[in-house]
């Protein structure tokens, strides 16, 4: 199967930050490949704009530089002389009025008008208003803003508050890239187009969910924003709130973005308040391959968790009695993100104890081979009795997407691609943001407000062994994290 183009309009885009790492590692590249691709038509305009002083010539060799370094294994680099000569550039201060002008005179009228602040989210509300001021945006222009879209409620609330005053929510796309892997919209289809799952999509069948982003990296040069952080501002109310709720959700009566984000917003109001004993938190050790945490972001009094693992329960006809499992965590056994759906088991097995079935578990890859796994109970080959052995049905998509993966989309391709079509369905709407907020701000505040350090782990582990009892007090198990 090949995957069918289909063409966005003419556009100009505006990268504030362009210089940056987001932009040199993702966007460039990104916007590059569905260029190839044939996606972007060769009117299009794609302008970089940043503090730093540099002429078109200069961005477009920085740009050349980034694409090559960052470009996925099999890309065709032969039409990036054609691609560069799309790109321009123009030096502005976003607290200042330099580089206005000039900008405004690059934004051509007729088309659309794409902004993508990669910057601090501290810059939003200077872009915003001067984009506005300077006659640059419109009432048909689309604005990304990338997260950490504010550190608590307060701070969303503001910031939502401060993009509101030039742009109407139609116009806002908060980005968050989970959203656009090819697996996360293919559990859509898989749930919603088709009779085989939907039914059982309940607390009758299902008997717990397990989502987890485990990375095998440490904090890095990220360790002064980390330290402010921790897993469960930088991970949870985000990526996996967002995991969740499409898990979790009611069929929207369309696939329409506002459709979708309502049935979203209804399962975080329905989240449970935790109880204490369904919180782990970690901070990874200091080993002979590396510094631990604490030596990583500099303070050896830092109580914040680079592990959090948690047990949520959803309070709605759908899911009450079956337990959500969430974990991420740095430094651990694999990179992998994956979300694990464990259905109940047979209530009557007509075989021998020491062949009992096991539950069928449908798992959802998304990282870093997409794709979907459905184990079951079949018969051992060969003669000798009924002897069960447990399978699994590979739904990994290769003969559509490629062998080795490499015709798949990246997703900053496929969420820039949407918002120039000014589909919203993948972006998380302001109140969908301050709605995780309130969820998570009395966690956060608990943390801060007591002693308790979080539980050390080692490096190349599964994290802290607490975070195992937190299922084995249940009777169940982490799926072992690989891969």
């Amino acid at each position: 199967m090949v995957s069918r183009i289909i063409p966005v309009e003419d556009f100009d885009l505006v990268i504030f930050g362009a210089t940056g790492d987001l932009a040199h590692r993702k966007i460039l590249p990104g916007l590059y490949r569905r260029y190839v691709a044939g996606q972007i038509p060769g009117t299009a305009q794609i302008i970089g704009a940043a503090r730093t002083q540099q002429d078109d010539a200069a961005f477009r060799a920085e740009a050349r530089e980034a694409i090559r370094k960052f470009a996925n294994k099999g890309d065709d680099l032969s039409q990036l002389d054609d691609f560069l000569n799309h790109l321009g550039y123009v030096a502005v201060d976003a607290r200042g009025e330099g580089g206005w002008d000039e900008l405004k005179s690059r934004v051509r009228p007729g088309v659309v008008h794409a902004f993508y602040f990669s910057v601090a989210p501290s810059l939003f509300g200077d872009i915003a208003q001067r984009l506005a001021d300077n006659g640059i945006a419109d009432a048909d222009s689309r604005i990304v803003v990338e997260k950490p879209f504010g550190r608590d409620l307060a701070s969303a609330r503001e910031l939502n508050a401060v993009l509101a005053r030039h742009f109407v929510e139609q116009q806002i796309y908060r980005i968050d890239h989970y959203l656009g892997k090819e697996t996360v919209q293919n559990l859509m289809a898989v749930r919603f187009a088709n009779m085989l799952f939907e039914p059982l999509w309940n607390a009758q069948y299902v008997d717990h969910v397990q989502i987890t982003v485990a990375e095998t990296v440490g904090v890095g040069g990220r360790g002064e924003y980390y330290d402010h952080s921790g897993a469960m501002r930088d991970m949870v109310q985000n990526h996996l709130m967002q995991l969740l709720c499409l898990i979790a959700m009611e069929p929207p009566y369309h696939f329409d973005p506002n459709a979708v984000r309502d049935e979203k917003l209804k399962v975080i109001r329905a989240l449970e308040p935790l109880e204490p004993g369904d919180i782990v938190r970690g901070q990874y050790q200091a080993d002979s391959d590396g510094p631990g945490y604490l030596q990583d972001v500099g303070n050896a009094d830092s109580r914040t968790e680079s592990f959090v693992a948690l047990k949520v329960r959803i309070a709605n006809w759908r899911w009450t009695g079956t337990p959500f499992y969430l974990r991420t965590g740095k430094k651990l056994r694999a990179r992998t993100s994956e979300i694990v759906v464990t259905f109940k088991a047979p209530p009557h097995s007509i075989f021998d104890t020491e062949n009992e079935p096991r539950s069928n578990q449908l798992v959802i890859k998304l990282q870093p081979n997409e794709g979907m796994d459905l184990t079951v109970m079949i018969k051992e080959p060969g003669p000798g009795g009924m002897r069960l052995v447990q399978v699994p049905l590979d739904m990994s998509f290769a003969d559509a997407l490629g062998a080795d993966g490499t015709d798949m989309p990246d997703a900053y391709e496929r969420l820039i691609m949407d918002v120039i079509r000014g589909n919203q369905t993948l972006f998380m709407r302001g109140d969908e943001v301050e709605a995780a907020w309130a969820w998570t701000d009395p966690i956060i505040a608990d943390w801060e407000a007591g002693s308790k350090r979080p539980e050390p782990y080692d490096a190349g582990s599964s994290g802290p062994e607490e975070a195992l009892r937190l299922l084995h007090r249940d009777n169940r198990r982490w799926r072992e994290i690989r891969s």
